[in-house]
This record gives structure tokens, sequence and C-alpha cells, in this order.
């Protein structure tokens, strides 16, 4: 069983910047891949950044150029840098972790909220 635990999360204003973290009790160099989704009320579920054991990695449009995600194998931490915040990238963000497979999570957070105001 792998437990994440998502911080970093609060209110800011438009243009700002915030560093979640999300800390895994296993190894997670041995993970298939890592991330972040978020979830607007009203609104689905969106991939905001997915990192995998070789490094790779992948963002939506909405936050490309923006949003960093990167990972301290050492700590078991992922995180995600998310700099000139919009007021659309309010939402609760949760981490995950791929472990059995190769794309659909098998682990989630708890979701950490991010409010940004205009």
């Amino acid at each position: 069983q792998v437990q994440l635990v998502e911080s970093g999360g609060g209110l800011v204003q438009a243009g700002g910047s915030l560093r979640l973290s999300c800390a895994a009790s296993g190894t997670i160099f041995s993970f298939n891949a890592m991330g972040w989704y978020r979830q607007a009320p009203g609104k689905q579920r969106e991939l905001v950044a997915r990192i995998t054991r070789g490094g790779s990695t992948n963002y939506p449009d909405s936050v490309k150029d923006r949003f960093t995600i990167s990972r301290d194998n050492a700590k078991n931490t992922v995180y995600l840098q998310m700099n000139s915040l919009k007021a659309e990238d309010t939402a609760v963000y949760y981490c995950f972790a791929v472990v059995n497979g190769l794309s659909a999570p098998d682990y989630w957070g708890q979701g950490t909220q991010v409010t940004v105001s205009s």
C-alpha cells in the first residue's frame, strides 16, 4: 500500500507562484509514473502534469510553460512548481502514482486546495 500526502496549496494572487509537494510512503524510483490531476467545481478532472520513471514529462497546453513537475528520489517526493498562476488554475490538486500498470493511477493523495484570486 502506497500513501501519498500533498502539501503546499493555499491562496495566491493571480501572477503568483506556488509549489506543491507529494510525499510518498514507497520508493518512487520504482513507480512507473507520478503526477498531478486537478478538479475545479463543476468541471471534469484534468491531468496537469506527469513524470515517468525515466524522467519524461508531459503537460496539457493549459499549463505548459507555466508548470513544472520534478521529483526527488532520495526524498520520495514529487513537486509541482506553478508559476504565473491564473484564476482558472483554482482547483483541488491531487497527486497520483502509477505503480502496477503503465497509465492508470493506482494510488491517490487526499488533495490540496489551490485558490488563485484575480
